[in-house]
Order: C-alpha cells, then sequence, then structure tokens
C-alpha cells in the first residue's frame, strides 16, 4: 500500500490517472491486499451461517418471503483466490434484494408526495435526488418499499451500473434492483463491492438484450462476491474512506490548478485582444512565449490558443502593419477592373451588386490599409453541387468515374480522402458550375459539419455535391493569399457569423446569399502573406506543443500502468 500512496500524485498528471486509482482500490479490496489480514477473525463461514440464521427468522416472522434458492458456486465462476478466512457468496444471500415497481400512471392518485418514488435519473453515483415525483398513500400499496440504508442500482440502459444508497425509505420503477444488507453485513464495505470493477464489469458481460442492456433480479443477485468477517469488511471500508478522500483531494487539486491555468489564458486573451498599442501588445505576447509551457500544459488551454492565434491574426494584431504596403482599397479596384473585364468577355454574368456594409456588421475595428468587404466581391464564382439523384446520374468507380467531393471529404484546413466516391462523367455537363478547379475553397454548408473549410489542392477531375460551395477568387487580380482566407474562415469570428446566419429547416443549411454577403477583412497582400508566414510558426508551435502533451501523458500512462500492475 505504500507504493500505491507513493505513486498518488502521479495519478494527477494522467487524463484518467485518477479513476485508475479508484478502480485499483476497490480492486485490491475485493482481492484482500487493502489492509493487513488477522488471523484471529472469525471466518466468514461462521459469519454466513449467522446470516442464513437471520433471514430463516426474518422469513418465519413474516417479514420477508422466503427467496428462491441461489445455485451452489462452481470452481469455474471463481475469478481468484482469496486470503484464508474469506468466502465467495452470492450476491443475495447476503441481502434482502427486490426490484421496483409502477403503480399504473392513468391513476394520478397513485402518485403525490407521501414517499419518493426513484427512477434511473435520480441516481447520481453516490446521492439520490429524493425531489421528484412520488407516490401517494394508495399509490404505495402498489409500489415496493426499499428500507432506509439500502443499495439501489440501475439495471438497465446506458447508466446500467450506476448506484447508491438511500438515506431514508422510498419506493423505486423497475429499472432499479436493490439490496438491503443483513446485520452481519457492513453496507459501506457491500457498496464498495457493488462499485468495483469485479462487479461491474460482470454486470456488463450477464447484461442481456440487444438493443438496450438489462440485468434482471435473478442474474443480479447471482453474481459472486467476495466476503470477509464483519470486522475486516469494516476496516476495508475505512481504508476506502480514507483512500477515496485522498482521491478527491487530488481531483480538487488537479481541477484548481487547471482552473488557474485557464484563468490565466483566459485573462491574457483578453488583454491581447483588447489593447491598440503595438507596444503593449508585444509585452503580452512576450509573456505568452516565455510562459509558453506553463500556461499551455493542458490539451484544451492549446486549442483555444489555437483559436486565439486565428483570432489575433485576421484581427490585425499577429504582425506589424508597414505604411509602404499597398493598401487594400487599392486591391479592391484591380478586383473592380478584372471584373469588368471578364464580364465584356462574356465569361461571367453580371451581377447584382452587393449591398453595402452596414456598421453592426462590422465585428471589430481594422487596421490603417485593411478594409472589410463581401465574400462576393472577391470571387469569380461561389456556388454549390448537385445531387446525382436529381441529375440521373449514377455512382460508378474510379476508372469510369469522376471524383464526387461530399461533405465528407472536406475538413478543417484540409481534404479527407479516405472516403472517396465516383459519378459518371456526364455529371460534369450536367453541372458545369461547380467542376472544381485546382485552389478552390470549399465549405461544408449542410447539417453538422456546418464551417469546415479546406482548399482543394488536387490536380484530379472532380464535381461537388448539394452540401459543399465552392468559392472560386478572382485570379489575375490577386488581392487574396489563398491561405490568409482560408485561415479568416475557420477563424472564430467567421465560424460564428456562418452559425448566425444558418438557415434551420429539415436541417441547418447555409444559403448562397448568405454566403456571397459574408463580410470579411481585406488587408494590404504582402501583410496577408506576412500573417500567414506566422500563423504557420505559430501553429508548428501549437502542434509540437500537444504532441510533447500528448508523449508526456502516454508516458506517465504507460509508467502508472506499470506500477498498478506490480500490486
Amino acid at each position: 500500500m505504500a507504493l500505491l500512496e507513493h505513486h498518488f500524485d502521479m495519478a494527477i498528471e494522467t487524463p484518467d490517472g485518477i479513476k485508475k486509482l479508484r478502480e485499483l482500490i476497490l480492486t485490491l479490496a475485493m482481492q484482500g491486499k487493502l489492509v493487513p489480514q488477522d488471523p484471529n477473525d472469525t471466518p466468514a463461514s461462521e459469519l454466513l451461517k449467522e446470516i442464513a440464521a437471520e433471514k430463516k427468522k426474518l422469513i418465519k416472522e413474516g417479514r420477508i418471503k422466503a427467496p428462491k434458492p441461489l445455485p451452489p458456486i462452481k470452481a469455474t465462476e471463481i475469478p481468484y483466490e482469496l486470503p484464508v478466512g474469506w468466502e465467495w457468496t452470492r450476491l443475495g444471500d447476503i441481502g434482502i434484494s427486490q426490484t421496483g415497481t409502477t403503480p399504473p400512471k392513468k391513476d394520478p392518485n397513485n402518485y403525490g408526495n407521501h414517499i419518493p418514488f426513484i427512477g434511473p435519473g435520480d441516481i447520481k453515483n453516490f446521492f439520490i435526488d429524493y425531489t421528484n415525483n412520488g407516490l401517494s398513500e394508495s399509490g404505495l400499496l402498489k409500489g415496493r418499499l426499499i428500507p432506509e440504508n439500502s443499495i439501489m442500482m440501475v439495471c438497465i440502459g446506458g447508466s446500467i451500473g450506476k448506484l447508491s444508497i438511500n438515506t431514508i425509505e422510498v419506493t423505486c420503477n423497475q429499472q432499479i434492483n436493490t439490496i438491503t444488507p443483513y446485520t452481519k453485513v457492513d453496507l459501506n464495505y457491500l457498496f464498495a463491492v457493488l462499485r468495483s470493477p469485479l462487479f461491474q464489469n460482470k454486470i456488463q458481460t450477464e447484461a442481456s438484450g440487444s438493443a438496450t442492456p438489462i440485468i434482471n433480479k435473478q442474474k443480479w443477485i447471482s453474481i459472486i462476491v467476495p466476503f470477509p468477517s464483519i470486522k475486516m469488511q469494516r476496516k476495508i471500508s475505512k481504508k476506502i474512506n480514507q483512500l477515496m478522500a485522498l482521491c478527491d483531494k487530488l481531483e480538487t487539486e488537479r481541477d484548481e490548478r487547471n482552473q488557474k491555468r485557464l484563468k490565466l489564458h483566459t485573462a491574457i486573451m483578453d488583454k491581447l485582444f483588447s489593447v491598440s498599442d503595438p507596444t503593449q501588445f508585444n509585452q503580452s505576447w512576450n509573456f505568452v512565449t516565455r510562459h509558453f509551457d506553463d500556461i499551455y500544459s493542458v490539451p484544451e488551454n492549446v486549442e483555444d490558443l489555437k483559436k486565439a492565434i486565428l483570432q489575433l491574426a485576421v484581427m490585425g494584431k499577429l504582425v506589424p502593419q508597414n505604411s509602404d504596403d499597398q493598401p487594400a482599397s487599392e486591391l479592391l479596384k484591380e478586383i473592380d477592373i478584372e471584373k469588368k473585364r471578364l464580364i465584356k468577355e462574356g465569361k461571367i454574368k453580371k451581377q447584382k451588386p452587393l449591398p453595402p456594409i452596414k456598421a453592426n456588421e462590422i465585428p471589430y475595428k481594422l487596421p490603417e490599409g485593411w478594409m472589410w468587404c463581401r465574400l462576393g466581391t472577391v470571387s469569380e464564382l461561389i456556388t454549390k453541387g448537385s445531387s446525382p439523384k436529381w441529375q440521373g446520374v449514377q455512382y460508378t468507380d474510379a476508372k469510369d468515374g469522376i471524383f464526387f467531393v461530399t461533405s465528407k471529404n472536406v475538413g478543417t484546413y484540409q481534404l479527407k480522402l479516405k472516403d472517396k466516391r465516383y459519378v459518371e462523367k456526364t455529371f460534369n455537363t450536367l453541372s458545369p458550375r461547380s467542376i472544381l478547379n485546382k485552389n478552390d475553397i470549399l465549405m461544408n454548408i449542410v447539417g453538422a459539419s456546418i464551417g469546415r473549410v479546406a482548399i482543394y489542392d488536387l490536380n484530379e477531375m472532380a464535381n461537388i455535391n448539394q452540401a459543399v460551395c465552392l468559392i472560386r477568387l478572382f485570379k489575375t487580380s490577386n488581392c487574396y493569399d489563398y491561405d490568409f482566407l482560408l485561415y479568416f474562415l475557420n477563424s472564430p469570428t467567421c465560424i460564428a457569423y456562418m452559425f448566425d446566419k444558418q438557415v434551420d429547416n429539415a436541417r441547418a443549411n447555409l444559403s448562397m446569399a448568405n454566403i456571397n454577403k459574408f463580410v470579411i477583412p481585406l488587408p494590404p497582400l504582402t501583410e496577408q502573406k506576412r500573417i500567414v508566414k506566422k500563423i504557420d510558426q505559430l501553429m508548428e508551435l501549437c502542434n509540437s506543443l500537444e504532441l510533447q502533451l500528448k508523449e508526456s501523458t502516454n508516458r506517465q500512462t504507460s509508467i502508472l500502468n506499470a506500477v498498478l500492475m506490480e500490486l
């Protein structure tokens, strides 16, 4: 046990280390390894005789019904050898078990505030919510009274195995099994048995039902459990409580430490977003870089940092401005010239003018030389694809078809190519506007994957379906760095904008009209490239930190697992 307690501090550094420690404490307890054995203890076999005598007395007095005899324990059921003086016994032999029942709900007179009526949702781990629906006096006559200091366990569904001890008399429904220990059984020891990995794993094994796992009362009370003397039960319960309290303390310390890191991260980010003076910004950013390892020692903080980097970038705070850069206003003039040329040459159609940007559409102030514009202003084409079914086209194999890009293929920043599908080549004839060019920006516009944006960087001929939008920028004006726009479209500002503009019919979706009207920042082109370079450097640093955290966690987990295996 000294070895176990020595490695408690290691558990705080691994994601599920404290959970594993709790499981180990219970496992050692069930194996008789948690506290020293006392050869002078009355053997459990004698205790079981006393329990059997108590059971007969209660039956004779009419206080309980005679239960169906449980079968003898077979050698094949025994998972490990117990210490001298312990016995394997079935759960039903050391307690009075009941399954709840539900009085007819069609009679409202069955329900009231006379006694709590407990359902699976009322059982939390280690406490019960008694404040919900109850039974009336007449309803209690049609229910089952569960004495106080019984153990209640959910016996069906996804929360099967969840349990607690009731501190008052209650009733419960048929989704709960209960056991009230006999007087020679320590309640807290039995509670430890039922929440141990030994018992919980057995429940999962024994649970039947294809869609919904369920363990009936007979199977439940037939599970074998390790049983020591009453004196040993109490010693084990006391030790478990001490060690679980230490686990609670470690959890609190871990949560407080992580909360402090999160608060520090939030405070720093607030400062970075709020300051307008470049000197103050640099001071705050230098603080981040100096204390990077301390602040960002949990994956969640690193993920928040990535979002913050993008947000600072698109606000013009990540790199210094250069007054010699060509301003965005000149880029927009070049786009207008190119657009008129393409219309005159018949390569694109003249579009309806986009509305001017209103003050309430602007999320933040831009630096000198930047401008807000609409996505449709800088795009030669914004369109979505079509369904093969709508076009009367069949799916086919790669050699006879063209790559058909769906929302599954559009990830965040990059394409997902594990699940490629192909359609007949005639699809391009039927839906020519949605044929992809290399460097087209793809955006998911339907369902749960709304907002995922990537660049189509393949040379392969391809088309898109109706859940994907393509955004094609004007080429010759060269006003946007593709990577900068990609970063903006993945930034918190744009993601929030997308979710604000989505239309929720049967499935959430973004319309082409709203995408055309997206308000986007346009910096000088040379600054865009500086920003992209800086983002790439910082993202590489974040990825490296995430890898270090993962490797450190894996290393600590391996050490902890090795230590636990030795115990």
